[in-house]
């Protein structure tokens, strides 16, 4: 991935800048958008397993397209497979959670991060060795990925099919006061469960379900009354969640954030070639998508280590590392210098990763396990609606279409402003605290 928009600019696929910058890209966000909610439910509904396999296929085809695949629209029908296959990747991280207990959550968490991570750092070293050192081509490099995709979707049918689910298949309400797990924050242990959730609906044996029509049409009537439910249950989470200040604030970072950085990564590529041409030097991408994440888990592991008051100076930090990462686009856009733009890069990435961390864990530690997906899913859409937005207007070529160094100046005064924002916000809560200690002092 990288090396994708030189790929594309170069044979055999000669796409020009416009198509690929404001025509091909655009098009990942609009899917992702689309997708993201009908995904959702069906993964919860589905019970994970064939939304994993479904993102296996959507991906192979997606690589298979890279290679074979010629002109403008295949490409573009190309970025809407990997919109399915972006979108499907809450199905992973869902599944783990399905199979394991929840006290075993922070540990498989943890695994999973580990090997994205790993993955991902593998990959962006082994093409850049492999172009750099070997000399291999672009169209080599993809072959070696729709490899490793279809080894992985060989993978996933070995995997055991989850019985329950979060939402669809789970107990039902005076079993769920038994079942649910109580954790302690302090030790994580967990509460037993109650021993007739056995016997709870979702669980039965395949056996004991009626084969007769009535049996069939009573559980059809009664899919419908679930779903119905279900979507009646999202909405009062939805409510209860983001009821919360803290929740509130630090969900509003997550998705105006995320606009912002999904934009700077998926055209950071457009970028550099414009600084430097691909074909008049050899280019670094990998190793700085790899130096970026390796760096960032590095400031991830820190930050986990770090002991302050978020909750009093929390959206002052948003501010004040929102402003760094302003200062890094716009430093990667107006410096035109390939290594200043790496470097920058790299600190975009590494406070990006550090203040996602933190807010996944400020807003975690005010839920229960089960609303998760609920509140992630929640502000992913967002931010995809707003990266859609900000896309029709600013990328797309049936909107301003404007060329690369334009937009990343738009993007750096986006962050500017999510600063600005947090920083009155943040001002007012500290002085709103100062004043009810000394209202309390004053009292006593």
């Amino acid at each position: 991935e990288p090396f994708l928009t030189r790929y594309l600019l170069g044979p055999p696929k000669n796409l020009s800048e416009t198509q690929v910058f404001n025509e091909i890209y655009p098009v990942w966000t609009y899917s992702y958008l689309v997708l993201l909610f009908p995904v959702f439910l069906a993964t919860d509904y589905l019970r994970y397993k064939p939304v994993v396999l479904l993102q296996g296929l959507s991906l192979i085809i997606t690589w298979f397209m890279l290679l074979y695949a010629q002109g403008l629209r295949a490409i573009q029908f190309l970025e809407f497979f990997y919109g399915i296959g972006t979108a499907t990747d809450i199905a992973y991280y869902s599944y783990i959670y399905s199979v394991v207990d929840v006290n075993l959550y922070q540990k498989v968490t943890s695994y999973c991060r580990s090997a994205t991570l790993v993955g991902y750092t593998v990959g962006s070293v082994s093409g850049q060795v492999l172009v750099s050192v070997a000399g291999w081509s672009l169209f080599s490099l993809n072959v070696i990925s729709l490899t490793s995709i279809s080894i992985a979707f060989g993978t996933a049918w070995f995997l055991p099919m989850p019985q329950k689910s979060f939402f669809f298949h789970h107990v039902s309400s005076q079993q769920l006061s038994w079942e649910m797990k109580v954790m302690d924050c302090k030790n994580g242990s967990a509460v037993q469960d109650h021993p007739d959730v056995q016997r709870a609906p979702g669980w039965e044996d395949e056996t004991k379900v009626p084969l007769n029509g009535e049996g069939h049409s009573t559980e059809k009537q009664e899919q419908k009354v679930d779903i119905i439910k279900v979507l009646k249950d999202l909405w009062r989470d939805f409510l209860q969640c983001y009821s919360s200040q803290t929740m509130l604030c630090w969900s509003v970072w997550w998705a105006l954030s995320t606009c912002g950085y999904f934009q700077v990564i998926n055209y950071a590529q457009g970028l550099w070639e414009m600084v430097l041409p691909s074909h008049s030097m050899e280019i670094y991408n990998g190793a700085v998508e790899a130096a970026s994440t390796l760096l960032g888990a590095v400031a991830v592991f820190v930050v986990g280590h770090i002991k302050t008051s978020w909750a009093m100076w929390g959206e002052v930090a948003l501010a004040l590392f929102s402003f760094l990462i302003a200062a890094a686009v716009y430093i990667m856009d107006t410096v035109r210098n390939i290594w200043v733009c790496y470097a920058s890069y790299v600190v975009f990435r590494i406070i990006y990763m550090l203040l996602i961390t933190i807010a996944t864990f400020q807003i975690a530690t005010n839920l229960s396990v089960e609303r998760y997906a609920l509140v992630f899913g929640v502000n992913t859409f967002i931010a995809l609606a707003l990266q859609t937005l900000l896309t029709l207007i600013v990328v797309d070529a049936s909107g301003l279409g404007l060329d690369i160094f334009t937009q990343f100046m738009i993007y750096a005064s986006y962050f500017a402003a999510i600063s600005l924002v947090f920083l009155g916000s943040g001002i007012y809560s500290i002085m709103r605290a100062y004043r009810r200690q000394e209202q309390m002092q004053s009292r006593s």
